[in-house]
Formats: C-alpha cells, structure tokens, sequence
C-alpha cells in the first residue's frame, strides 16, 4: 500500500467570548499537535468522548475548517496552500458524508438535483453522462432508481444516508472522511450502512478517516485506530491490539465503558476520577493526569510525547499499561 494522506502537527485553535457580550477572549484548544497517516485502501479511525476534537481533525482534512498550524498533505499535494481550482481539484478526491442525514440534505431539492449539483459544479460530463453517473451511484447505495426524484424528507434515517453516501460516491473519490456515520440511525439501519461502507471500500479500493465514539463500529469496520483525549491522539494502532489490549489508562477506561453484547461477560471497569478539563484551561503536563489512577508526579509537569511501543503501536504515557498487557498475552507473566 501507498501513503494517501498525511498530516502532521495538525492544531486549530477557537476564540470564545468578547464581541458585544464583552468578557475576557479564551482560547478554545480543539486540535492539538495531531499526526497520522492513512494509506490507499486503508480505513482509521478517530475515537474519544464528546468534545475530544475528533470531528474537528475531520473537517480540517477538507479545510471545511481552515486550521491554525500544521501540514496537511494528499497524494504528495499541500492542502492549506491548494486554492481556486486546484483545491477544487482535491475536494473532488476528498469527500465527506456528515453525521445527521436529516440536515445534510437541502429539503427544497430532489435527490437528483443533490446528486446532480457536485457533477455540475466539476464540469464531470455532459448531461447524458451526468444523468447516467447519477443512476448508477443511487443504484450503488441500495435505492431503486424512482427515489430520484422524490424530497429528503420522503425517506427514512438510513434511506438518507445512503442518499448522502451516494452524493459523495458520484465523483469517484479516493478517500472519504465519515464523520459519524452510524449514530444517528437505529441499531439494525446502522448494521446495513456499515456493510454498504465496507463493500465500497472493497469494491471501490476507498480508504476512509472514520470518526465514532462506538468502538464497536471502529472494531468492525477500521483497520486502524486513533484514541483521541482532548484535543491530542494519546494511542494509535491496529484496532483489534489497541481495543483488546490498550496501553493507555484512558484507551482501558474508553474500553470497558462499551457495551459488550454478551450478557455472561463480566467487566472490571477501571478507575477513574474527576470530569473532563475545561479546553480553555487544559492541566499542565499530561491533560489526563488530574483523572489518571496511575498518574505520579512527574505527569503532571510534562507533557507525553507519542511514542512508539513496538513495530505498530504508538502511545503518549510515561506510564503504559505493559505489563497488564503482558500478563493478557501470557498469564504466567507477573511485573518484577
């Protein structure tokens, strides 16, 4: 496989306050210092709680949301300095489908003037060719052709967002930022979109950034995943090491908070203490310590780098979980 997307360093920063209401201005910290990679046909995943600035990173990928520092690179080419019709040019190959598929439709169009719009704006054919890519992307995602030329609103959760998958299939991307996908749906409609996604990615060679707070989406569907915790990726790695037999106090903690879908599985839930920090007033040092069972002083005067843990396995912690993760992948194993 080849290297698709890279970014490095990745920050964006907000203002809060000021203006007419008056009050001190604050810095809003959503996206600090973040550094992946995806390659061709590869799917990662972006995890953590509400507010952890995994949505955020998926927006600045597209420059939805310019960000502050950082380097964003596709295929070789600089996304911050693409502009005009070279930018234009990327945002063809990069494509988004949004987490609620009541408001990413306009209500006032047809399902075929939504498909039909990116054609158009991309100059992708002529009409004949235009209508013919639009039958073939709505028949891709499930829909019989006639859901054409019907309104958003004449179609359920799940319709829609194969309605939005299909407007982000019908200019052949390569990658595809999908920025919860899955939680708006019902369980059962959620099951169908992710098989849908999974056979575009094999059918298509699609490689995906795939936001979600369900680590069992992530495991099902992602090859890789991201732990994210205020604004910084604290653990990455192959999903099924990472989940099973995470390094971090917080990846254990995001863990055993999932369901698991078996009523004779016992969970020993891990310790931990306090609510998130404020964004605006991150702790000094490591930003999990002031909730961290394991933490001891010297996490709270400096902060962790992301380090490797192996061939495959990154994770920002003075003190990793290995020998819990030893003693999983040999009982006999007990810390000296």
């Amino acid at each position: 496989m080849s290297t698709l997307l890279v970014v490095k360093n990745l920050v964006k920063r907000f203002e809060s306050g000021g203006g007419w209401l008056g009050g001190p201005v604050q810095i809003v910290r959503a996206v600090n210092d973040v550094s992946f990679t995806v390659e061709r046909g590869q799917s990662i995943g972006l995890v953590g709680e509400s507010g952890c600035g995994k949505s955020t990173v998926a927006r600045t990928l597209l420059r939805l949301i310019e960000p502050n520092e950082g380097s964003l690179r596709f295929d070789g080419v600089d996304i911050r300095t693409a502009t005009g019709s070279r930018l234009r040019a990327l945002r063809r190959r990069m494509q988004i489908v949004f987490q609620d598929p009541y408001a990413s439709l306009n209500p006032r169009r047809t399902v075929r003037q939504a498909l039909t719009e990116p054609l158009i704006v991309h100059k992708v054919g002529d009409s004949k060719a235009i209508a013919k890519k639009v039958e073939q992307a709505i028949e891709e995602v499930g829909l019989p052709q006639s859901a054409l030329d019907r309104f958003p609103h004449e179609f359920s959760g799940g319709q829609r967002q194969r309605i939005g998958i299909a407007r982000a299939l019908v200019l052949d991307p390569e990658i595809i930022v999908a920025d919860e996908p899955v939680s708006a749906l019902d369980v059962s409609v959620q099951a169908q979109i992710l098989q849908l996604l999974e056979r575009l990615k094999r059918d298509r060679g699609l490689s995906f950034v795939f936001v979600s707070h369900d680590l069992g989406v992530v495991r099902h569907f992602c090859d890789t995943v991201c732990v994210m915790y205020l604004g910084r990726i604290i653990e990455q790695g192959p999903t099924s090491q990472v989940l099973d037999r995470p390094l971090h106090p917080y990846s254990r903690i995001l863990r055993d908070s999932s369901p698991v879908p078996d009523p004779r599985a016992r969970i020993s839930l891990t310790k931990i203490l306090g609510e998130i920090p404020a964004p605006t007033n991150l702790p000094s040092g490591c930003t999990f310590h002031p909730r961290c069972a394991r933490a001891k002083p010297e996490c709270s005067t400096r902060l962790p780098p992301l380090q490797e843990m192996g061939a495959s396995r990154s994770v920002a912690c003075f003190f990793p979980l290995v020998d819990d993760v030893m003693s999983q992948l040999n009982p006999s194993h007990t810390a000296a």
